[in-house]
């Protein structure tokens, strides 16, 4: 039966009703109800752009399994929709209406409802209508739901006024935030996870009349309006239609003071009245309720007054709105006291439920009861990846976290929240904002100041949208490129990544916190505390993680020397705040066997806060504290006594307070304990000013993403850039050269940008604002003809530059094994090979990660490692033409084969294909003098380390390195030689320039 047939006339949609509910549910003048769905095979099991029913899941077999089944208790015809499910991520079914047909409108009923067979399993059924946009997979999802808590045919009513706006999932990202009803896609239904189930229902259709209060809706200009004790505070009340029409029925609000932590009399005057808003009130009409508060100069906690309304006509508003009488003259509200005095006055006046909430950092996505911030006293909120408001911009970010803190404000101490983001490369969830190379490249730069400048840029953009908090540098040491996470490191040498940390000081500014209030600067998060870059393949049990999250195995010096010794360093800087891994450590002897470190106290209490004197706070990584052993109870308490003081849980901050306060009662977590968690969180929150200044400093927000700030950026893609390998010197590229560019890496602001972009895992495509390597050369001037996949004509051009590499990913689901290897693609290989086969030409590998070239390497003229250089690849074309000289040098090293990882820098057996430090420059010659040269280089050096001035001592190594360099590219690299240049870059990392000159002959002898 078509759907047009079906809507033919009332008479006979009333017919197709039973006879029980037609009468039943429908009013006098109560339109006939519009069947959506009566399962007897008018609508087909199918997917857009068609009309039809079809099932989706998280995974291959979450997608629960459809008939259409012959019932003789059918509620309405011959047949319901029957199924059977076993979820263990999320799944269900949905009903599409055709795409390439009008939208239908719903506007005209009361709601949707169905015939439901109870099991009474207990279970909340989520149900999703769609509104509005291209169709019904780009469509704003709104949901309600029912719970089976009956058995039998029952049958279910979902008034539209019952719906809310999805804020966990929107396909689109939102639309307009309005239920217009008016352009109608469909439905969805989301079934229980956890256990096997079977379902039936029927009868999905339309009842009733419109509500009116779906067409007009009263609001407050805020939920939480604080006031200065003394002070009036003005609660505007708005009435708005949908489309902005005007009412077409008067709508009264009823207010009154309600029972709230103030006394009437006492601490405010009750105030009660009726607002009128009469039929043909313009939509965003406002009235306003004021609410005058008495002053008793007492040093008070907060106090609250509730403004309850009562709306005829109109649907009410989410909340009940509350005045907050401010704190007042308690001494943690006193500036001019030592911040540690602040702190101690206040958590003596703390409740254990307060001191919980602030050990409690939720997801913003869970906030869809934003009271819950009050009502847990959570500490922080945070965005995950790709977690961000709609529209996504600088204001729009700014609004949501001030809207959060405003919610804090209703608390009795008022406790700002501190809002924190994974801000690794850039403000990266931000559309627009400046996303500088992954850490991998900025540790190419070998620049710390650099690397300081990239952090301040980033500190105030972030900070500009009213974030506070960066979970940012990671500190790791990379030791397996096969890692997921190995672009997050700075490099495989712990002296490299202690040169790099720097970048704290871009982040926070001076080591003594004095700086984090600053309106430029931000809390930075060392991580991930322990090891995390030392996991062996295999050993991940993350789903099909091979390295991620899974076990690092080391004697006591090797986790000294190589994993441990970053972390000293930025607890020298100052840094605030500290996150634990996901992985276990394994010491050798040590008899704990693998351990998580989110429950290694020797770890965290005894070498970081207690060794190393770390005195800010630990936080967990996100629903790290599901991986440990033991009863949720038990997890929480192993995890605490570690020393994690926030814990990170996104969508179970409920569960997490109510577990810490019972272990807490029961004595398993000291209060002592708790005290410590909090002071360390308060002093943080203190030395950011968020008790003075909670709300967004916006002042910095027209620099997000300008051109300071992308020169910056363009600087630091400029000096990742490694070049390995230049024969004939075809690199800098010249602009009358007319120059072939090929490959899936050069016009691609996705994939150059790599994993943790706008979204977590980031994304292939146009996704950000910047430019990509191909409009950089062109900006440069060069003469350019560009051909993705090198089917366009080779003939007649003097270079060719190829870009290739991997495509974005994030964590462990990067890790080779897992869908992922360190090879080329067959099409990125078929456009080397077809480029270099016809002409000169230099291949950039655009990658988070070395990638295997070895088989290739004789054909090709140039090669380079651009890493992941941001989203300004005018800086890549700077040393591609010359602009700027090539400067970068191996972070990590360059293996021949995967059967050599993990290979590092010191290893007995070492035979890279490029070793860890190697990078040819342009634009300036390696001095002459060879085996003399280096002797007298050696001695320099040598003065120059004794003296301490190491300036000098790291331009006579870069003179000596530059000699080893160009005699090996000449011969070819070997093993003898690669050993000793490797080791010369770290000694000359630890200051030991004689040294470092020393190894760097032994290479040139072997070479």
């Amino acid at each position: 039966m078509r759907r047009t047939a079906l809507l033919a006339s009332a008479a006979l949609l009333t017919a197709l009703l039973p006879l029980g509910a037609a009468g039943a549910a429908a009013g006098a003048d109560d339109p006939a109800p519009v069947p959506v769905d009566r399962f007897e095979g008018e609508v087909p099991f199918a997917s857009q752009p068609a009309e039809g029913i079809f099932t989706w899941g998280g995974d291959s077999d979450d997608a629960p399994a459809l008939r259409l089944a012959e019932r003789p208790d059918a509620p309405e015809g011959a047949k319901v929709l029957a199924g059977t499910y076993d979820i263990s991520g999320y799944g269900g079914f949905t009903h599409d209406y055709a795409a390439d047909r009008p939208a239908h409108d719903w506007s005209a009923h009361r709601g949707i409802r169905l015939w439901w067979e109870g099991h009474a399993t207990g279970s909340r059924i989520p149900f999703e209508i769609k509104d509005g946009g291209a169709d019904g997979e780009a469509s704003e999802l709104w949901t309600t739901s029912f719970t089976d808590d009956f058995t039998g045919w029952k049958q279910i009513e979902l008034p539209f006024a019952d719906f809310t706006y999805r804020t966990d999932y929107q396909p689109v990202g939102g639309i307009d935030h309005v239920l217009g009803l008016t352009q109608m896609w469909g439905y969805a239904l989301t079934l229980p996870t956890g256990a096997k189930g079977a379902f039936a229902l029927d009868g999905v259709e339309l009842y009733g009349r419109a509500d009116q209060a779906l067409r007009a809706a009263v609001s407050t200009d805020a939920a939480v309006v604080p006031v200065t004790e003394g002070g009036t505070a003005a609660v505007r009340v708005t009435v708005a239609t949908t489309g902005a029409a005007p009412l077409d029925q008067p709508v009264t609000v009823a207010y009154t003071t309600g029972e709230g932590a103030a006394t009437p009399g006492k601490d405010y005057t009750p105030v009660s009245g009726t607002l009128t808003f009469p039929a043909g009130t313009a939509s965003g009409t406002s009235r306003t309720v004021r609410v005058s508060t008495l002053k008793d100069r007492l040093a008070e906690a907060a106090e609250t007054i509730p403004l309850q309304l009562t709306v005829t006509g109109a649907k009410a508003p989410a909340e009940t709105p509350r005045i907050v009488v401010d704190a007042h003259g308690l001494p943690y509200l006193d500036s001019r006291l030592p911040v540690q005095k602040r702190v101690a006055d206040l958590v003596s006046r703390m409740s254990l439920a307060e001191k919980a909430g602030q050990m409690t950092q939720a997801e913003r996505g869970a906030m869809s009861a934003p009271g819950d911030i009050a009502s847990y006293a959570l500490g922080s909120l945070l965005s995950g990846g790709g977690s961000v408001p709609e529209p996504n911009t600088p204001e729009a970010w700014a609004k949501m976290v001030d809207g959060f803190q405003l919610r804090a404000q209703a608390t009795r101490f008022q406790i700002p929240l501190v809002y924190g983001v994974d801000a690794v490369h850039g403000h990266n969830n931000l559309a627009g904002a400046t996303i500088m190379p992954h850490n991998i490249g900025i540790g190419a730069t070998r620049d710390p100041a650099l690397a300081e400048r990239t952090g301040a840029v980033t500190a105030s953009e972030v900070r500009a949208t009213g974030v506070p908090w960066d979970f940012a540098p990671c500190v790791c040491v990379t030791r397996d490129e096969r890692w997921g996470r190995s672009y997050e490191s700075y490099g495989e040498d712990p002296a490299l990544v202690k040169s790099m940390e720097t970048v704290i000081q871009g982040l926070q500014g001076r080591p003594d916190g004095s700086d984090l209030d600053r309106d430029d600067k931000v809390l930075a998060t060392a991580k991930h505390f322990l090891g995390d870059g030392g996991t062996a393949y295999g050993s991940s049990t993350t789903g099909t993680y091979t390295l991620d999250q899974g076990v690092t195995e080391v004697t006591r010096k090797q986790l000294e020397d190589i994993h441990l010794a970053p972390y000293q360093d930025a607890v020298d800087r100052g840094v605030g705040t500290v996150m634990p891994s996901y992985s276990s450590l394994d010491i050798e002897g040590d008899g704990k066997g693998a351990v998580r470190m989110h429950a290694r106290g020797d770890m965290i209490n005894g070498v970081l806060k207690d060794r190393m004197g770390f005195d800010g706070f630990v936080i967990s990584d996100y629903n790290a504290l599901d991986q440990l052993p033991g009863s949720y109870p038990q997890q929480v308490t192993a995890s605490v006594n570690a020393g994690v003081d926030m814990m990170m849980v996104p969508y179970s901050y409920t569960k997490f307070t109510a577990a810490l306060t019972d272990e807490v009662k029961a004595g398993r977590i000291s209060g002592k304990r708790i005290d410590d968690a909090v002071s360390r969180i308060l002093t943080e929150k203190f030395r950011l000013g968020l008790f003075e200044h909670p709300y967004a400093d916006t002042r910095n927000a027209s620099a997000i993403g300008s051109a300071a700030h992308r020169d910056v950026a363009r600087q630091a893609a400029a000096a990742s850039q490694v070049l390995l390998k230049n024969s004939g010197d075809l690199l800098p590229l010249k602009k009358n050269q007319k120059v072939y560019v090929a490959g899936s890496n050069a016009d691609d602001i996705g994939n150059q940008t790599g994993g943790w972009t706008i979204s977590w895992q980031g994304s292939s495509g146009n996704i950000i604002k910047g430019t990509t390597i191909l409009q950089g050369m062109r900006n440069a001037g060069g003469d350019v003809t560009y051909s993705k996949d090198a089917s366009a004509p080779t003939g007649g051009y003097d270079a060719g530059v190829v870009v290739v590499g991997e495509t974005p990913y994030a964590e462990g689901v990067g890790d080779v094994g897992n869908g992922h290897d360190l090879r080329l693609s067959a099409a990125d290989r078929a456009a080397v090979d077809k480029v270099c086969a016809a002409m000169k030409c230099a291949v950039l590998i655009v990658s988070g990660r070395p990638e295997l070239i070895g088989d290739r390497l004789g054909a090709i003229d140039a090669l380079v490692a651009s890493w992941l250089p941001g989203t300004e690849g005018d800086g890549v074309a700077d040393v591609l033409y010359g602009r700027r000289p090539f400067t970068g040098q191996l972070p990590v090293t360059w293996p021949r084969s995967e059967q050599q990882l993990p290979i590092n820098v010191g290893d007995a057996s070492y035979d890279p294909q490029f070793p860890y430090g190697w990078g040819l420059t342009t634009l300036r010659k390696a001095p002459a003098g060879g085996a003399l040269t280096l002797r007298a280089l050696g001695l320099a050096a040598t003065v120059a380390e004794h003296a301490h001035a190491a300036g000098t001592g790291r331009e006579l190594v870069t003179q000596a390195r530059l000699i080893v360099q160009q005699r090996i590219a000449g011969r070819g690299m070997t093993a003898a030689a690669a050993a000793p240049f490797a080791d010369a870059d770290h000694l000359l990392l630890t200051g030991r320039y004689g040294a470092a000159v020393d190894r760097l002959t032994a290479a040139y002898r072997a070479a």
